[in-house]
């Protein structure tokens, strides 16, 4: 399954910061229809991703009934990404 939406950098603060892109509602409903086949447990759904020339593999994070994709530093930091900042993210679903 491929995806491609735009989402604004969050920050969760917790013993130390991290950061998401919440995957809207829209996607968050289609990716649930395939979370079954795609989870691997605890509801996380791995996923490979795309931001501008950034490639990398991560697994979405289930959260109010929506997802949230994990923005790590070496994702974040090359291209100066902060909280707030809006960015396309394109997706797939690894099933």
């Amino acid at each position: 399954m491929q995806l491609v939406f735009a989402g604004r950098v969050i920050e969760w603060r917790g013993p130390s910061p991290y950061y998401f892109i919440p995957v809207p509602h829209e996607q968050s409903t289609d990716i649930r229809e395939v979370a079954a086949a795609a989870t691997y447990g605890w509801g996380v759904i791995p996923v490979e991703a795309r931001i501008g020339e950034v490639a990398f593999t991560t697994s979405l994070f289930p959260k109010d009934g929506g997802y949230l994709l994990p923005l790590k530093n070496a994702v974040r930091k090359p291209q100066g990404l902060s909280v707030g900042d809006d960015v396309t993210v394109e997706m797939t679903v690894r099933l």
